[in-house]
């Protein structure tokens, strides 16, 4: 008999898996690697200042401070280097933009985020920066593949593990327990992005399709690039750029169009050459309001989700984790904004 069943070891899952695990509980994760996508080929990006208007991400305070914590606590248990703090370089493209950042730098609740304002260039050598730009701080990226690697492993030694596919079919339902095949547990835990249940069939988890780059840049850019694409280490001289968002043409493969642009994108910000090496696509799981799914089914309190991370999973997963455990625990209570209850009229009759 285990506490909690769950199924993906994503960012999500392994997430939850840690957090349950620190506080005593037995869990079971099912997975087959392979088949994480959008976690694995994620930048692992984590950024406070965002979107097309360059605002300050919801809940940024709270959510950094916890991924702050949360990445190095596991680092240290893994005994493996997966995060990697590093300033945030935005370019501006006019002396308007500039100015405004000026002004909103001055306003207290930023200047926590905000490291500097460079007026004439600054990383001209690198990037096309003719005006100046914006330097960010508190932000870097997670090596999403190390991570869930070593995650998993972790969990290999906890007897926590088992690679294969999750057979809905396979799954019994009772008011007190959950069985699945061999296993009995107190709970089930979808963390299973895109991929369809039929018990969550309702719910609107929306597939965003994201396509990256890998390129090759023989000098190493010194901060992180970020205007119309990103650009992020990877592993020696290689760097990942991304990423498109795709709403409609969700199929499952690269294509020339995302190639394309991204490419243009990358030779607009940056002034070094570089070499496209690879490229890539995912499907992240997103949800209408933008905001995490938290929470159990109408129907059936031992059967949870933990959902919708969109393209922020590595500042979202950390600290929603944790209350969806706490939540699980009796400790705290879900955050109306992420818990599944505004969706209920979409899928109480599933």
């Amino acid at each position: 008999m285990i506490d909690y069943l769950i199924v993906g070891q994503g960012l999500a899952g392994s997430c939850m898996a840690w957090q349950l695990l620190q506080r005593g509980k037995r869990v079971l994760v099912l997975d087959v690697p392979r088949n994480n996508r959008s976690s694995m080929i994620a930048a692992g990006l984590f950024n406070p200042i965002t979107g097309k208007l360059m605002t300050r991400t919801w809940l940024a305070e709270t959510l950094f401070q916890s991924l702050f914590d949360f990445y190095p606590q596991v680092e240290r248990t893994l005994k493996q280097k997966f995060f990697h703090p590093m300033p945030l370089y935005r370019p501006f493209l006019s002396v308007q933009e500039q100015n405004e950042w000026m002004g909103y730098s001055a306003q207290p609740e930023n200047q926590k985020f905000i490291s500097h304002i460079h007026t004439k260039s600054t990383y001209g050598d690198q990037a096309n920066d003719s005006f100046g730009g914006l330097v960010i701080k508190q932000c870097g990226y997670v090596d999403t593949p190390v991570f869930l690697d070593g995650m998993r492993l972790f969990l290999l030694q906890q007897n926590s593990f088992a690679e294969e596919w999750f057979d809905e079919s396979q799954v019994h339902y009772s008011a007190s327990e959950i069985t699945y095949k061999q296993w009995k547990a107190s709970a089930i835990i979808f963390c299973t992005g895109v991929s369809p249940i039929n018990l969550w069939q309702a719910l609107p988890v929306k597939p965003l399709k994201g396509e990256t780059l890998t390129i090759r840049i023989k000098e190493k850019p010194r901060v992180i690039y970020n205007r119309g694409v990103y650009v992020v280490p990877g592993w020696e001289n290689l760097y990942k750029v991304g990423a498109t968002y795709e709403t409609k043409e969700l199929s499952e493969s690269v294509t020339h169009a995302a190639r394309l642009e991204l490419e243009t994108r990358t030779s607009e910000l940056l002034k070094m050459p570089f070499e496209i090496t690879d490229q890539n696509w995912g499907l992240r799981p997103t949800s209408p309001d933008r905001r995490p799914m938290l929470g159990h089914h109408p129907n059936s309190k031992n059967v949870i989700i933990f959902n919708g991370l969109g393209t922020k999973g590595i500042s979202l997963a950390p600290y929603f984790s944790a209350q969806l455990t706490d939540w699980l625990t009796g400790a705290t209570e879900i955050l109306p904004a992420v818990n599944i209850n505004r969706f209920k009229a979409l899928y109480s009759k599933s």
